[in-house]
């Protein structure tokens, strides 16, 4: 059984070197083959080269550098893509992520039938009041929009089938719903393993509060998607016609009124009533365009990368299945 590993990684050249070694004992104890892919999400140290470094004396490590840092989703996407095992694995590359837990998830994978399988780190070494306690929050909410249970939908290590990465597509900030990625896209067996948490050991967390900020924000987007994604014209038309029926609902009333009941009455410009009606007329042609062209952009969608590749290590070398001996 092969297993692709994907890092992805940004400034993080003190941990590389331990992380590779750290994965392949554990690969090598357990008798898996295996690739580690490394994705470069523009870091300005030397994280790139170090990743060479690895690349030239160890095949089973192969490397993806960004142009520059375009976000932990495009390195992903670009990681999933390129990974050719059975098993998927994603963790990070601050050895905050413990690769010991990567069998146990395989085997929940393999032996078990789960779709995916996502860690909870269930004590953490995070601060209090800018971590955990905003962590809890939006996982709180992450499972009361989506539907999934999870307690960590944030966790960087998780393990997938293949079918399941070949199936979603990671793009903007939404690594942070895989999980909900792989629900819509049929694969809602989603399991869950308690895993450790290491304390950071190199270099500062590249996350600030901000992120919260956006998690939620994507978390609208993505409820938006999974509910309408494929038929915006049920929203927005909906809606629209709504909106128009009200407007030309108070326009015909307006009519009558002057027409045949109260001709000597007010001008209509004078009522407010007639720029209620024109507004919600005026809405509502807006929204049903925009349902409309919603649709017609999703037959015309075309997938176009959302980041540039300057270099690669090791993508084109053939998979030997062999387990490859640690050394160093």
């Amino acid at each position: 059984m092969h297993l692709s590993i994907v890092i992805p990684l940004l400034n993080e050249e003190e941990s590389l070197g331990e992380l590779y070694h750290w994965i392949a004992d554990v690969m090598q104890s357990n008798g898996f083959s295996y690739e580690v892919l490394f994705i470069d999400d523009g870091s300005t140290d030397n994280s790139w080269g170090i990743i060479r470094e690895l690349a030239a004396t160890h095949p089973e490590v192969r490397g993806i550098r960004f142009r520059k840092n375009f976000g932990k989703s495009q390195a992903l996407h670009a990681g999933f893509r390129a990974a050719r095992g059975e098993v998927v694995i994603t963790m990070d590359a601050d050895l905050q992520d413990n690769p010991e837990e990567i069998p146990e998830m395989v085997g929940m994978v393999r032996e078990k039938g789960y779709d995916m399988v996502s860690g909870w780190k269930k004590k953490r070494y995070d601060s209090l009041l800018m971590k955990n306690l905003p962590s809890k929050l939006f996982n709180w909410a992450a499972r009361k929009t989506s539907g999934v249970r999870l307690h960590d939908f944030n966790c960087g290590l998780k393990a997938f089938r293949r079918e399941v990465i070949e199936n979603i597509e990671v793009s903007g900030e939404m690594h942070r719903y895989i999980p909900v990625l792989a629900k819509n896209a049929g694969f809602g067996n989603v399991g869950e393993q308690v895993v450790r948490h290491q304390a950071r050991k190199y270099g500062k967390t590249k996350f600030g509060a901000d992120r919260f900020i956006k998690g939620f924000l994507d978390l609208i987007t993505i409820w938006f998607v999974s509910k309408f994604g494929k038929r915006p014209m049920h929203l927005f038309g909906a809606l629209g016609v709504l909106m128009f029926v009200i407007g030309f609902g108070f326009a015909l009333y307006l009519g009558i009124d002057k027409l045949f009941l109260n001709p000597t009455g007010r001008l209509l410009a004078q009522r407010p009533e007639f720029f209620i009606s024109l507004t919600a007329m005026v809405i509502g042609t807006q929204m049903f365009l925009a349902g409309f062209l919603g649709e017609m952009i999703l037959r015309v969608k075309k997938n176009q990368e959302r980041y540039t590749i300057q270099e690669t290590l090791n993508l084109d070398k053939p998979l030997t299945g062999a387990v490859h001996e640690v050394t160093g």
